[in-house]
This record gives structure tokens, C-alpha cells and sequence, in this order.
């Protein structure tokens, strides 16, 4: 499976794991100049801002740390604009990452990190 069709196919699998846990997928790679954004999902009055990393091996670390402060930082600027854009700006959010470990073309296992990163406020 191609880098390209790795992603997209640990996207869908997450969105379908978040949606069979009663989030509701609210937009799917959402883009701006910079950055883009997975998935972005609604549970309750809390907007979700997910980074969907998946591996089908751990030789090169969790999939969970490939989400550096430089790819945080780009993350939290694309949730600022959608929450402007689309008038969320009144909601809690939060940032997560899925990470999806594959078997060939089988998920083996998807672990959910909630509130994975939070944004810093400079002093």
C-alpha cells in the first residue's frame, strides 16, 4: 500500500472508529495555506480536532510521536480559523490523535489519545 492509501485508508478507519463511539464527523481534511487537519468531530458541546497517524510497524517510533510541537502548532492554527470560519468559536475544543496500526490492509489495533496536545499560551 502506497504512503498516499496508507493515510487515507488509517483515516477511514479512524472516522469509523470515531463515529462508533458516538462522535459525529463534522469535516474531513480540512485545509488552509499551511495545514491541514484529519478529521474534526463533535461530541456533546466539544468540538474534537484529530491528527490520524497509521503504521503498519513501530520501527520508526509510535505513530503518536510524529506529532512534533512544529505539527501541533500547524494543527492549532487550522482549528483557529475553522472555529472563526464556521462560528464555533464559543465551543470547548480539544486535540487528539488516532493512531491506527495495520496488517496489510487489516487494522490490527486503533488506540485513541485524547487531549494529546493543548494550546500553549505565551507569556
Amino acid at each position: 500500500m502506497s504512503k498516499k492509501n496508507l493515510g487515507k485508508f488509517g483515516e477511514d478507519c479512524a472516522a469509523k472508529f470515531l463515529e462508533d463511539n458516538g462522535y459525529t464527523i463534522v469535516a474531513r481534511n480540512f485545509r488552509i495555506r499551511s495545514a491541514e487537519i484529519d478529521i474534526i468531530a463533535q461530541l456533546d458541546n466539544v468540538i474534537i480536532f484529530v491528527e490520524v497517524k497509521a503504521r503498519s510497524s513501530i520501527r520508526h517510533g509510535l505513530p503518536s510521536e510524529a506529532v512534533n510541537f512544529r505539527k501541533q502548532k500547524k494543527i492549532i492554527e487550522a482549528a483557529g480559523v475553522f472555529l472563526q470560519d464556521e462560528n464555533f468559536s464559543d465551543c470547548a475544543c480539544r486535540f487528539d490523535v488516532v493512531e491506527v496500526y495495520l496488517s496489510g490492509e487489516h487494522v490490527r489495533e486503533i488506540n485513541h489519545i485524547e487531549n494529546a496536545f493543548e494550546v500553549m499560551q505565551e507569556v
